[in-house]
């Protein structure tokens, strides 16, 4: 495994080591809707079916994790979050965008972020449908950001003027959260 695609302080890991913030309830895909909303010229509202309507991309990133440990060459599949950004058309004074899963679980990051080539909301990891414990039926994947970036469960996203911190960042982790700059913590 070569060091160069290892941030500082991390280590390598055979496979993503899961997290959860509490119980996540149960999902029915008929009635999963994935609402975006916010700083943006046209609200809308994703079914199942809508979602797998919009064109799929494949990518395969590392995976690094705030508590030190990486994954390399994760395949992810799902809808470029790009393809959201242009149909909600964010205004020009969104800066934030806040990510809710149906857990309560919440996280902000930055719309230059979100909006990245690179950046996706996934239904399939390694092959396969995304997995519960993995973030089924949705997870954001963010893979220039430490994966609390990347939250699972994924039902609505909110683009914001200003920041709002979520989960994590309430409890002082960094704001952007960048592996390669060790933005772990606020200073």
């Amino acid at each position: 495994m070569t060091a160069e695609r290892l941030p500082v302080g991390q280590r390598w890991v055979e496979k993503p080591i899961v997290y959860d913030i509490c119980h996540v309830p149960p999902i029915d895909l008929n009635t999963f809707r994935l609402r975006v909303s916010g700083a943006v010229q046209e609200p809308m509202s994703f079914s199942w079916d809508d979602i797998l309507a919009l064109p799929c991309s494949r990518l395969v990133r590392d995976l690094h994790c705030v508590t030190a440990w990486s994954v390399q060459d994760v395949a992810w599949e799902g809808v470029r979050t790009k393809e959201i950004v242009d149909r909600v058309i964010p205004d020009p004074e969104a800066k934030w965008v806040f990510v809710r899963g149906r857990d309560g679980y919440t996280t902000n990051l930055p719309i230059e972020d979100f909006g990245r080539p690179d950046s996706l909301l996934a239904y399939r990891m390694g092959d396969a449908p995304l997995r519960v414990e993995h973030g089924h039926p949705l997870r954001l994947v963010i893979p220039a950001l430490y994966a609390w970036k990347s939250a699972k469960y994924v039902e609505e996203i909110e683009f914001l003027a200003h920041l709002r911190r979520g989960y994590w960042e309430e409890r002082g982790f960094h704001d952007r959260g960048d592996p390669w700059r060790e933005e772990r913590f606020r200073v």
